[in-house]
Parts: C-alpha cells; sequence; structure tokens
C-alpha cells in the first residue's frame, strides 16, 4: 500500500485525477469504478480538463458507481431528474462533460423492483466485464466505504444495506439540506458494492480530505482490520493500493514519516 500526502485538496484531486488518466492512456477500454461525495469532486474536475485541454479520451471506458439511495435514481423518462440520486450527481458531476457513451456507465438501480435480484445482476455485469481495473473510493466519517457500514462483512458483495444515523447526518448535510429536502425526504436503505467486491478491483485509490478525517483514515491505515471500520480492509487488497491524503488528513498517521521516504525512494527506481 502506498500512501501520498499532498499539500491540500487540489494537489490531493490532481494527483488521482493523474493515476486515473495514466489507466486511460494505457487502456482505452479499462473498467473504473467511481464514488460519489464531496471529496472526488476535485479529481473529478481534474479529469474533465484533462479531457477538453489534452484530449483525454473516455470513449471506450466502461464504469461502475460504488453505491445508489434504495428508492430513487435514473427514471427512464427523464434519464437525469433533477433529484438526490446518485445517478443525477455522477451525470452532473462528471459523464456530461466528459466523451463517454452513458451506455457504458453504470449506476445501482435504486428504482428497481427487485434489488435483490439487481445486487446479483450488478456483480454478474462487473464479471461480464472483466472486473473493475481501477476503483475509486472516499472514507466515511466512521470509516466505512461505500455504504458499507460498521458491522458489514468483509467479504460481502453488492447488497441492500441500511444506513446508520451518522451516515444519514452527513449525507444530509452534503447532499439534502442545500436542495432544500428534508430529513423525512431521505431514503434510509441503499444498494452497495459489498467490501469483497470492491477489494477484487486490480487496483484502489482512497481519497480523503481535512483534519475531520485523520481520525479514521489512521484508524484505517494503521488500526486492527475490523468490520467496525470497513474501510480497514484496504490492509486486506491483494492488488495495488494507493491512499493519497491531503496534510491534515495524514496529521493523526504515526508512520508518515516512512510514508514520505518511501514515496521518495520509489521515484528513484
Amino acid at each position: 500500500m502506498d500512501v501520498l500526502i499532498r499539500a491540500d485538496y487540489d494537489q490531493m484531486s490532481k494527483t488521482a485525477a493523474s493515476r486515473i488518466a495514466d489507466l486511460v492512456r494505457k487502456k482505452p477500454d479499462c473498467v473504473l469504478g467511481l464514488a460519489t461525495g464531496g471529496t472526488p469532486i476535485g479529481t473529478y474536475k481534474e479529469l474533465i480538463r484533462m479531457h477538453r485541454e489534452e484530449g483525454l479520451d473516455f470513449s471506450k471506458v466502461r464504469t461502475f458507481n460504488l453505491d445508489e439511495y434504495l428508492g430513487i435514481g435514473r427514471d427512464l423518462d427523464k434519464p437525469y431528474p433533477q433529484d438526490q440520486s446518485y445517478a443525477r450527481f455522477m451525470y452532473e458531476e462528471l459523464f456530461k462533460s466528459i466523451n463517454i457513451p452513458l451506455k457504458n456507465t453504470r449506476v445501482p438501480d435504486g428504482l428497481s423492483k427487485d434489488p435483490e435480484a439487481f445486487c446479483v445482476e450488478y456483480e454478474e455485469a462487473i464479471r461480464a466485464a472483466g472486473g473493475v481495473d481501477l476503483q475509486l473510493l472516499g472514507i466515511g466519517g466512521d470509516g466505512h466505504w461505500a455504504f458499507n457500514e460498521p458491522g458489514t462483512s468483509l467479504a460481502s458483495k453488492t447488497h441492500i444495506e441500511a444506513l446508520t444515523r451518522q451516515t444519514l447526518d452527513d449525507n444530509y448535510e452534503l447532499f439534502y439540506k442545500g436542495a432544500g429536502f428534508s430529513r423525512d425526504d431521505m431514503p434510509h436503505f441503499a444498494i452497495t458494492m459489498g467490501i469483497g467486491t470492491i477489494l477484487s478491483a486490480k487496483s484502489l485509490i482512497m481519497l480523503a480530505n481535512g483534519k475531520k478525517k485523520a481520525g479514521v483514515v489512521s484508524a484505517a491505515l494503521e488500526g486492527p482490520i475490523t468490520s467496525q471500520v470497513t474501510s480497514s480492509a484496504i490492509q486486506m487488497c491483494a492488488g495495488k493500493a494507493t491512499v493519497i491524503l491531503d496534510e491534515e488528513a495524514a496529521s493523526s498517521l504515526r508512520n508518515i514519516e516512512f510514508y514520505q521516504h518511501k514515496e521518495k525512494l520509489k521515484a528513484t527506481l
């Protein structure tokens, strides 16, 4: 696992976007696993800039998103309604501004009439695509990945998850409060890739920024591997795992000097 520490959110985002762009250039038909939330927005903005100014080509890229609220999502008559779905988020923050065919993008279907069957189908679709080449991740306030709340099995596959009060509070502030929705409007369940699904990706990039994430970052990277902090599963990643942090998010790491030393050494190889 590589831990890369950058001065601020902007530099963190550019580093992540550069890693993703390198893969897209080397493997134009790569499969990207994508995340929502405030953290990856800077990375998506940089990818959009690279597409517009440097010709970064997404025309053959395929994507699978980590999760979606249950009960909202893409409406076939209105493909991207102005709601709080993650399908809308991805369209607004990335897909509409790059040349990726929308048929190549997959977000879990929160409107599925049979969500349990959909979870099985989503796993099968990922396998049929050859698996995820690079999975982009954030980290929740309690250390969770996607909607894999504390206590979720570290071997879990795509499934339905009940959301904790902390997740509901965090997402209300990020997605609902400013849009005029009340807390009662929020879905309390979600479809999410499982921890086992995430770990099956060939490589992972986890992003975190800000002082408020310092504690959970330390727990995930340097604490015990536990289902109570589902992102701690990154320590089990069989593929290449890269964690990109700003200085504030890295501030509680015990081995920070080693991580910086390791990056400098690897640059000389």
